[in-house]
C-alpha cells in the first residue's frame, strides 16, 4: 500500500483544502472501523487514511511534505533546503505556511457529522499512527546497553535506555510516542530501529563473543599467562604450552548477557605471530632444530586427493 498521502486520499497535489476535506469524508465513511468490525485489513486502511488527513489538514506539515522536509509519517528527512531559499521568498511568506490556520475543521467534527456526536454510536476511536525513526550505535553500547538522549522531529528529547544484547537490525518501541490518536484514542508509537557499528577487535555470533588473539612463538611453545580484552574489561587467560594457530580458548560467561538465560561465552581463537624483523639467531635455531625435529603439516593434504 502506498504512503503518499496524496495517493491514500485520491486527490491531486494541488488539491484545495476542500477537496481534501470532501475526499476524507467519503472514504472515511466507507472505511470506519466500527462498520466493518473484525476486518484487520480495513482497519489499517482507515489508520492510514486518518495519517494522511492529519499531515494534509495542517497547512505547515503540508508544505514541508511537498517541500521534502518530512517523510508522510511526519518524520523529518535529510535537509534538503537552505536559508537562501527561504531568504528569497517575498516577505509575506518567507516563515509562514502555505495556508491559513481556520482551512480545515477538527478530524473529530467530521466523524460527529457522519456517525452522530461521538462517533458511531458514541463509540469511534482511532489509535494514532506509529513514527519510524533509526538510530546508529557502538558496538560496545549495544552488548553492554547504554542510555541515549535522542531528539525527536518536533524539538521534544528522551533519555532511551539500550538493553544490554541489542542486535543489529532490531526495533526499540517506545509506547505512545507517535502521532497523536483520533478523538481521545491512544497515540501511535515510535519505532526505533537499531544499526550497530562493527568493532575492530570483537565480533558477536549470537550471545558469543569471538576475538583473534595473536601470540608469540614462545608463548605459544612454553605457555603464558596474559591479558585479554572482553566486553566488560581485561582479563587474565593461560595459554596452553604447545597451542598452535588456529587453536580456540573459551572464557566462561564473558559474551553478551541475556535476558532469558546465561550470558554468552568469549571464544578466543589463537594466532601465533612471528617478529615482523629477520631475527638472525632465530634463523639459526631454525636450522639446527629442523636437522632432527623435521615434521610435515600438510601430510593429510596429500592424502586428500
Amino acid at each position: 500500500m502506498t504512503d503518499d498521502p496524496y495517493q491514500i486520499l485520491g486527490v491531486p497535489r494541488t488539491g484545495k483544502p476542500d477537496e481534501i476535506r470532501k475526499a476524507y469524508r467519503k472514504r472515511a465513511k466507507e472505511l470506519h472501523p466500527d462498520l466493518h468490525p473484525g476486518d484487520k485489513e480495513v482497519e489499517t486502511k482507515f489508520k492510514a487514511l486518518s495519517a494522511a488527513y492529519h499531515l494534509l489538514s495542517d497547512p505547515e506539515q503540508r508544505a514541508r511534505f511537498d517541500r521534502g522536509e518530512i517523510d508522510a509519517s511526519g518524520a523529518e528527512r535529510p535537509q534538503q533546503h537552505f536559508y537562501r531559499h527561504y531568504a528569497d521568498a517575498d516577505h509575506a511568506r518567507r516563515y509562514g505556511s502555505a495556508g491559513g490556520t481556520g482551512e480545515f475543521e477538527d478530524v473529530s467534527d467530521i466523524f460527529a457529522d457522519l456517525f452522530g456526536q461521538g462517533g458511531a454510536g458514541g463509540r469511534f476511536k482511532a489509535r494514532g499512527q506509529d513514527r519510524h525513526y533509526h538510530l546508529e550505535l557502538e558496538f560496545l553500547d549495544a552488548v553492554n546497553g547504554a542510555r541515549r538522549r535522542i531528539t525527536f522531529p518536533d524539538g521534544n528529547t528522551l533519555d532511551l535506555a539500550i538493553p544490554a544484547g541489542t542486535r543489529d537490525g532490531s526495533t526499540l518501541r517506545l509506547r505512545g510516542k507517535g502521532t497523536p490518536g483520533i478523538a481521545g484514542g491512544e497515540p501511535g508509537d515510535a519505532l526505533i530501529e537499531i544499526s550497530v557499528r562493527s568493532h575492530s577487535v570483537f565480533r558477536r555470533e549470537g550471545n558469543d563473543i569471538e576475538i583473534d588473539l595473536p601470540i608469540t612463538l614462545y608463548e605459544a611453545v612454553l605457555g603464558a599467562k596474559i591479558e585479554v580484552p572482553t566486553i566488560s574489561g581485561r582479563v587474565s587467560m593461560t595459554i596452553p604450552k604447545g597451542s598452535n594457530t588456529g587453536d580456540i580458548l573459551r572464557l566462561r560467561g564473558k559474551g553478551v548477557k541475556s535476558q532469558h538465560g546465561p550470558a554468552g561465552d568469549q571464544r578466543v581463537t589463537l594466532k601465533v605471530v612471528l617478529p615482523t624483523a629477520t631475527d638472525p639467531d632465530l634463523e639459526r635455531f631454525m636450522e639446527t632444530w629442523r636437522r632432527s625435529h623435521a615434521y610435515d603439516p600438510r601430510e593429510a593434504l596429500g592424502r586428500a586427493t
